[in-house]
């Protein structure tokens, strides 16, 4: 038996690898929407905060199950974990390194991610944490109208369909 050390999913450098780098990332980003600590995500999981935070760094990968897991407690589907994906990072999976690069289907690609920064985060909590729905959803209205408006004063229709 050869003696060989185990990647672990790592790349050839030894750092992580970028896929399980962004499921993390996507793991902290609802958690934080959600507001909860990594010790009760821990918890909830029967782990403790600091495998979530080696999780969430993607230092250590996770596991279909586990995975499963945190999709439950998130409240999300597990295809959450790889939305917004950047070609680079989705070129490192093993298949790709493989050499194995057909796909079923061609990936959508976008520009950025909303979701990831701190003031969209900010803005869904405090939101969430209205208390009454009748002012939160008049506020959302509110905000729906400012948007509809574009730089030349003029509605954009788009904004007030409801299936974008």
């Amino acid at each position: 038996m050869a003696n060989r050390k185990s990647s672990r999913g790592r790349t050839a450098d030894g750092s992580p690898n970028p896929i399980d780098v962004h499921v993390g990332a996507r793991v902290k980003m609802r958690r934080s929407l959600l507001g909860m600590s990594q010790e009760k995500l821990g918890e909830a999981i029967g782990l403790t905060f600091q495998q979530v935070q080696k999780y969430e760094r993607g230092m250590n990968r996770i596991g279909a199950s586990r995975l499963f897991d945190i999709s439950k407690v998130l409240d999300v589907p597990i295809g959450f974990f790889f939305e917004q994906m950047d070609d680079q990072v989705a070129e490192r999976s093993p298949r790709m390194l493989a050499g194995n690069t057909a796909l079923a289907e061609e990936p959508v690609v976008f520009s950025s991610d909303p979701m990831a920064k701190r003031e969209t985060i900010e803005l869904v909590r405090a939101y969430y944490s209205i208390a009454d729905r009748r002012v939160a959803r008049r506020i959302f209205d509110l905000i729906r109208s400012l948007a509809a408006f574009d730089i030349n004063g003029e509605i954009d229709e788009d904004v007030f369909d409801e299936k974008k």
